[in-house]
């Protein structure tokens, strides 16, 4: 068969989520809630700056004579006397902005990772290989308290940290899917046509392997999101006074008995986020299913 022919011949591939895919979401009563969760947080998150609240850093020390809810907190105060609300919302935008930022660089290092060794394969497939399992024969969170607490706590450590935990896992969820899809007709036919490698995984795998990727980044985003808030709670997130909701839970513990409810809503807060973009995950999956 010649050149021609086969490039012809090759099935033209469908490479990427169609709007009719993303329009299916909205059919799905799991995501649908999911997607509702999600976006209440972001705008909380986004309007924080213009909404009436008291600053999350400043204390009132009267306050502490009633720290339930009243008409100047709405959620009580903390142990400090900080507005929970303010400190709530505030924090939302911390988690929002960390937690997506860390799984970003994370999926570009792992996706890297994957791509290269499923498509060469050979001695550069076993040492990627080997040194994915190296780093995910740990715990992740023992790998996380490793590292922040030895590199310090910020937001491009946790950054650091969550590439390096996850970017292995991803890279071998990529690299089984460019396993299969390599030796597609289409494939071959980008060869013949004389394609770079570089133009052949952006653009003939890396579409294709989108819809699976773009749920697992969904259900990383809510781990980091529950990593963030136990480093929070064990001294090890980000440092004061940035609002973290694992730090109220932590700050709460000693009055736990008296006023639980400053433990209850930032733990509250945590499991509605992090519950939303798993059903939101679920959601996609179901959609896209084949």
């Amino acid at each position: 068969m010649a050149v021609q022919d086969v490039i012809a011949a090759a099935p033209a591939p469908a490479k990427r989520v169609s709007h009719a895919n993303w329009k299916r979401i909205l059919h799905s009563r799991t995501a649908l809630i999911g997607l509702c969760l999600v976006i209440f947080w972001i705008a909380m998150a986004i309007l924080a700056p213009i909404l009436p609240l008291p600053s999350p850093t400043d204390s009132d020390v009267m306050a502490m004579a009633n720290p339930y809810p009243s008409a100047a907190h709405w959620l009580g105060t903390d142990v400090l006397g900080r507005d929970v609300l303010a400190r709530l919302i505030f924090g939302a935008r911390t988690v929002l902005s960390v937690a997506p930022l860390s799984v970003a660089v994370a999926m570009i290092v792992g996706i890297t990772m994957g791509m290269i060794a499923g498509y060469y394969g050979g001695w550069i497939d076993m040492l990627i290989s080997r040194f994915s399992d190296i780093i995910l024969a740990f715990p992740v969170l023992v790998i996380y308290v490793i590292l922040i607490a030895n590199i310090g706590p910020s937001v491009l450590n946790i950054v650091i940290a969550t590439t390096i935990a996850s970017a292995p896992g991803i890279g071998r969820i990529t690299r089984g899917l460019v396993l299969g899809l390599k030796e597609q007709e289409y494939i071959s036919a980008a060869k013949l046509r004389g394609e770079s490698t570089i133009y052949i995984m952006l653009v003939e795998l890396l579409p294709n392997c989108r819809s699976l990727l773009i749920v697992d980044a969904c259900l990383r985003i809510g781990y980091t999101i529950i990593t963030i808030g136990i480093l929070g709670f064990l001294g090890l997130g980000l440092p004061p006074p940035n609002p973290d909701w694992g730090g109220m839970v932590k700050e709460s513990v000693t009055v736990l008995n008296v006023w639980p409810h400053m433990s209850l809503i930032p733990s509250f807060a945590l499991v509605t986020l992090v519950l939303g973009f798993n059903l939101l995950a679920d959601g996609m999956r179901e959609a896209w299913k084949p």
